[in-house]
């Protein structure tokens, strides 16, 4: 089977701004000294791309200050020692919350995929540092694993797990059990508790974990295990109070004191502090040292004299400090280029050469043309919100897009507009039109696609008083003569339409096989005409239980209309949402299917949102020549992203 070709772009929620680098500071005895003598911070990798979840790497080291750690700066996480490349899983492109111990180095890969849709691919694996190379799987087939941690003496390990069970749909507080086994025999495998993530041994007789408690709050438990594998447990219990967000722990090894990552009522930043498990009393660390700045998932040296966490690197630290227009990312298939662009909504104009973006939705957002090499960026219009562009096929720099407020109801007043403009080359220079093509008091009419001949628009519009999909002239508009013409019409949801490139047939999301339900959408293709409309099954055969979980969106054609490529929650959640800065969906992937339905393939893994995918229309020839633009070219990279609203929303 031939495999997809050429370049596709897309967006990922936030990642661009993340800026993540490791860091440590001493940890003293007496936690109180953080506010009577601040300790130094210390910058533990290099500001290049992002470094995240690392961990100290155990006794042997001299100054207990060497990490292991997951960067991108390959274009997919994978697994440092140092600045080294650890042995890992060759195969696979996203790997997480490694653990080096006793030489072995523990970590969670997504190389495999599971054995039904709507499961993670995220498991457990060891690898021996001493030049073999042979990768375990220690998570059974079938099961689903998270966030391991190792106890002192290497014999346990702590998992937060799945199971077997098929992915229940949240992407919040994820339902994982907190589940031990030994190295020596890990398909023996023991749940110590129900709900429960992130888990962080003490010693080797209890285990820390958090969880959202009963009043709301997100809340560190402690679980202790009996000498005996076998023997029964007690009941786990509430460690940290109410009125405190708490979670990713981390055990401080000789004392009864853990690493907490908090967010308080009235603050903006999420912040590390220890809390004191016998005096039931917490101190600031990281508030001390870097107010302004959100700290993620603390890590402690096995002595106990050190702390550390990512955060972003800030502005005065070397590094990397522009965010590029495009920015390279590792793809599964050898033909496809996977670029990450630093906007939304790409559309590509007929030659390639420029496309077009949404820099953000917020009241000044408007539309910004860059070109495909990501050397130079123009902005044709600011003070709208602008989402989902079309460029014109062919004529010359003509660009539809949608101008209003997105994901309102049908009634708010959202326009199709054409946009005609201008540029020079040599400088920011831009003559700009802008004419709209839908009547003010039609209501919500947005995502154009236009025909491969450049005569219409298909889009959806709200104007029936539900959101089904319409037909117009490129050029007038709805007042053409002609005026304009409804193609499909239900008491459902069409959206986000794409017409393919030898015109034949319009994609689209739908939620028609289940109209009561606003979001579970799947693929649909039509007849320009409306005519034959037939579903595509991605996630399994018509008439199972998995098809109508499908939240499918932003689909679009491949150059040879072959290939459908789309964004889709099949592959469950990678990694534990809460460690992250928002994402709204953090099970979002880009995956390709023929149009079919056969032919599945994954593209992106990882804790992030993924979506708003553009195929280049060029060929393979194309692939050389789109470059990531000129060193300094791009955006200031400013740390600003979001906590995650569903933590956040009632402080």
């Amino acid at each position: 089977m031939n495999n997809p070709k050429g370049t596709i772009v897309f967006t990922t929620v936030g990642r661009p701004y993340y800026g993540f680098d490791v860091f440590s500071t001493p940890l003293p005895p007496n936690p109180t000294d953080f506010s009577s003598s601040p300790p130094t911070e210390h910058r533990l990798t290099d500001g290049v791309s992002i470094n995240f979840n690392a961990q100290f790497i155990g006794p042997d080291d001299n100054n207990n200050r060497r990490i292991v750690y997951v960067s991108e700066r390959t274009g997919s996480p994978k697994i440092y020692l140092d600045s080294d490349p650890l042995p890992s899983a060759p195969a696979s492109l996203f790997h997480d919350r490694p653990i080096i111990n006793n030489g072995r180095l523990y970590f969670i890969s997504a190389h495999e995929a599971p054995d039904a849709p709507f499961k993670s691919w995220s498991a457990l694996y060891t690898v021996e540092l001493d030049g073999s190379d042979t990768v375990s799987r220690l998570t059974p087939y079938g099961c689903v694993d998270y966030s391991p941690s190792v106890s002192q003496s290497g014999d346990l390990t702590a998992v937060a797990s799945y199971g077997v069970r098929p992915w229940g749909g949240e992407f919040h507080h994820m339902e994982t059990d907190i589940v031990v086994f030994r190295r020596s025999d890990p398909n023996n495998r023991r749940t110590v508790c129900t709900l429960g993530g992130w888990p962080t041994w003490s010693g080797d007789n209890a285990i820390y974990f958090h969880r959202q408690a009963d009043d709301g709050w997100w809340s560190i438990y402690c679980v202790d295990l009996p000498s005996s594998f076998d023997l029964p447990l007690t009941a786990p219990r509430r460690v940290t109070p109410p009125g405190v967000h708490c979670f990713t722990p981390a055990a401080v090894h000789d004392r009864r004191q853990i690493a907490v990552a908090t967010r308080r009522k009235g603050e903006s930043y999420r912040h590390i502090e220890i809390f004191d498990v016998e005096t039931e009393k917490f101190y600031p660390v990281t508030k001390v040292l870097n107010p302004n700045f959100h700290h993620y998932n603390p890590f402690v040296s096995p002595n106990s004299s050190y702390l550390g966490y990512h955060r972003f690197r800030g502005e005065s630290s070397e590094g990397e400090l522009i965010i590029p227009h495009l920015d390279s990312v590792s793809s599964p298939i050898k033909e496809l280029r996977m670029l990450r662009l630093n906007g939304s909504f790409p559309s590509f104009s007929p030659s390639g050469d420029l496309m077009a973006l949404n820099p953000d939705f917020d009241s000044n957002a408007g539309l910004d043309v860059v070109k495909s090499d990501g050397s130079k960026r123009w902005t044709l219009f600011k003070g709208r919100v602008s989402f989902y562009n079309s460029w014109s096929p062919t004529e010359h720099n003509v660009i539809f897009t949608s101008i209003g407020p997105i994901f309102e109801s049908v009634k708010a007043p959202v326009q199709i507009a054409r946009v005609s403009f201008d540029l020079n080359v040599h400088d920011d220079d831009v003559n700009v039109k802008i004419k709209i093509l839908t009547r003010e008091e039609s209501g919500n009419n947005a995502f154009p696609s236009c025909s491969p001949d450049g005569k219409r628009l298909v889009f959806r519009s709200g104007r029936s008083g539900h959101k089904n999909l319409y037909i117009m002239d490129a050029i007038e508009g709805e007042f053409n003569e002609d005026g304009i013409r409804q193609v499909t019409d239900g008491e459902w949801i069409d959206t986000m339409p794409s017409w393919s490139p030898d015109g034949k047939l319009i994609a689209f999301s739908s939620n028609r096989h289940n109209p009561a339900s606003v979001e579970h959408f799947s693929i649909y293709v039509m007849r320009p005409d409306g005519s034959d409309v037939r579903r595509v099954y991605v996630a399994g055969a018509e008439g199972s239980e998995a098809v109508d979980r499908e939240r499918i969106n932003h689909v679009c054609f491949s150059a040879d209309c072959e290939w459908l490529l789309f964004t889709a929650n099949i592959g469950g959640v990678t990694a534990d949402p809460v460690s992250w800065p928002n994402q709204f969906q953090p099970y979002g992937d880009l995956y390709v299917v023929r149009l079919d339905g056969s032919g599945l393939r994954r593209l992106t893994w990882n804790g992030y949102e993924n979506g708003t995918p553009a195929w280049h229309p060029g060929g393979e020839r194309e692939l050389g020549s789109l470059t990531l633009g000129l060193n300094g070219v791009g955006d200031k990279l400013s740390g600003q992203f979001d906590e995650p609203l569903w933590i956040t929303c009632d402080l």
